[in-house]
Parts: structure tokens; sequence; C-alpha cells
């Protein structure tokens, strides 16, 4: 493989120390709205800071190296808290440019802004800028662009992220990850980011785990790209499936040769902004495992007992994220 430089919150890295990385994370997520409700729960640095950085820790001694936090402009994203937790760590952080999925993104900014002017350019501008320049004025770079797809449709908001998505991947190389609602549309997002130019080896499908549809999976990965089985220990609720009922298909996958187009990580999110969640007790059993550590404590072991090497462990946290980023 050829090595590429990667920006991560602290500087460029060459892809080939990546090491094992989680490909679909959260260090904090507050939906569009949080910042409105400061004066009840407002934004505590320090706390993020020490809670993250403990969370971390416990993922270094476990093996991991780089964590990409997916977390897109108008839902928490922070460069510069990033850069501050990687320097305490060690951890590679690598962050996006993007926007989340419609629904529950910022489409009314930029529909205002489409009445004014096309918002294709100016999108394409802010991505460029977050990629090349960095974040507003910190020179901190974004390494992956986000976007996302509403349930059983891209629409036509959607779409506009899509294409520029891809138009900047081709002139900046830095690879798409993607959110799907509730284990939809994988294949068209595959379909129209490679019809608007993107390389299919850039392009990592998320949310693959909350399908469980073995056809819905390959047809997705028949188009070349990489898939995201991203919201592991998330279960039962979200329109994601029991964590049992995905290893199966997981293995099957892998065993069938798919590990060499395949990703896992959990779309955990280490800190809700705004008020302190009050989370009922009934869904506690299903969130019990929803954390970065899952992976190495209860997900590797279960894929193991069904078959799976350690080889394709490996190329699963390890081989795909780096071939990812040099698109091979």
């Amino acid at each position: 493989m050829e090595e590429v430089k990667i920006n991560t919150a602290t500087g460029q890295i060459p892809s080939g120390e990546l090491g094992a990385t989680l490909m679909h994370e959260h260090i904090a997520f507050g939906y569009p709205g949080w910042v409105g409700d400061h004066t009840m729960g407002p934004f505590d640095r320090n706390a993020i800071v020490a809670t993250t950085a403990a969370v971390f820790t416990q993922l270094k001694a476990l093996g991991l190296k780089s964590y990409v936090d997916a977390t897109a402009n108008e839902v928490g994203r922070c460069p510069e808290l990033y850069r501050e937790i990687s320097e305490k760590t060690g951890i590679h952080v690598i962050f996006s440019t993007g926007y989340y999925y419609e629904g529950e993104g910022s489409a009314a900014y930029w529909k205002f802004r489409g009445l004014l002017g096309d918002i294709n350019e100016e999108i394409y501008e802010l991505f460029m800028t977050e990629i090349t320049q960095g974040f507003a004025k910190t020179g901190i770079k974004a390494g992956v662009i986000k976007v996302g797809s509403s349930h059983n449709e891209i629409t036509d908001y959607e779409q506009i992220l899509f294409r520029t998505a891809a138009r900047v991947q081709k002139e900046t190389g830095v690879p798409i990850i993607t959110h799907t609602q509730e284990g939809t549309m994988g294949p068209e997002q595959a379909e129209l980011l490679i019809e608007a130019g993107a390389d299919p080896g850039k392009v990592m499908i998320g949310h693959m785990s909350d399908n469980l549809d073995k056809n819905y999976q390959i047809k997705t990965l028949d188009k070349g790209v990489y898939v995201a089985w991203d919201r592991m220990g998330l279960q039962g609720l979200a329109g994601c499936p029991m964590d049992d009922q995905r290893y199966d298909v997981m293995a099957n996958l892998i065993k069938g040769g798919y590990d060499q187009r395949m990703m896992i990580s959990h779309d955990a999110i280490i800190n809700w902004l705004g008020r302190p969640l009050n989370i009922p007790e009934d869904y506690l059993p299903f969130i019990a495992n929803w954390n970065p550590t899952h992976l190495f404590v209860n997900v590797i072991p279960a894929l193991k007992a069904r078959g799976v090497t350690q080889d394709q462990i490996h190329t699963i946290i390890e081989a795909n994220p780096r071939r990812l980023f040099e698109g091979t």
C-alpha cells in the first residue's frame, strides 16, 4: 500500500500510522437546537475533555490508535476540543466536514441561502476550505467528508450534499463516510456518489449494521465501496437489530470474502450536548454496550466464536481503514 497524508486534529500523519481505527464515533453530539438551551445545559469543555480522555485511555490500552469523529458541522463538532484531547491522550482524531441528513440537520439554513444564491458552490467552498485550509481560523483540517440520507429516500437537499462531497473527494482525495437511516439507501448512496464522480474505494457507507438482509449488504458491497457495521452496541432502539442477530450476518459476510470491504464501529456518543439525558430504565439494557470499547471487549470475541480469524479482524479494523484513506 502506498502511504498518503491524513489530516488529523493535531496535523497530518502518514496513513501507515493509523493502526487500529474506529471509523464512526462521536466525542460530543447535540441535535440542532442544543445551542439554544445553553442556559439549562451549558457547554462544559473541561468535563468533556476529562470524560473523553478517560475513554481514550481505555481504548489505547486495548490497542486503538485512531478515532474518526463523524460529527457533522451542525451537531456539535468542535475541532479545537479534538486537538486538546488528542494531544492529551496520544490517540489520532480525524474529524469531518459535512452535514447530517435533512430531517435532523441544517436544511433550513441552506434552503434559505438557496433562495438567494447557489448553495452548490457555497457548500463546495466550505468543504474545500475546511479540508485544505482548516476549520474557521484554527488551521485544523478535516480528514473525512460526512453526508447522510433519509429513511427510504435521498432528498433533493441531501443530493446536493452527496454530489458536492463527490466533487470535493475527486479534488482532494479525502474519503466520504455516510449516514444511512434505519438501514436503507445503502446501494442508492453508493450509486449516487459514484455517478457524481467519487472513487468507490474512498467511500464508506455507514450504519449497515441496521439491516440484516444479506442481499442488501451484497448489493451495496458490489458497488466497490466499503461498508461500516458501525452501530454495534446500540440495540433494539432507533431501528437497530440486536447484536446477537448481527453477529451471524457479519460472520457470514466475512467468511464469504467481504472482510476486505468491511469496517466495525459504534456511532457511540461519549458526551451529549445540552441538558443531561434522563434515560428511561427500560432503555438501559439496550445501550449497556453502546460505547467505543465494545468492539474489543465483546464484538471481536463474538465473531471469533463464529469462526472469524484474527487475520480477518486485523483486515477489518486496521488494513481497511488505511486502504479507505489510500483509495485501494
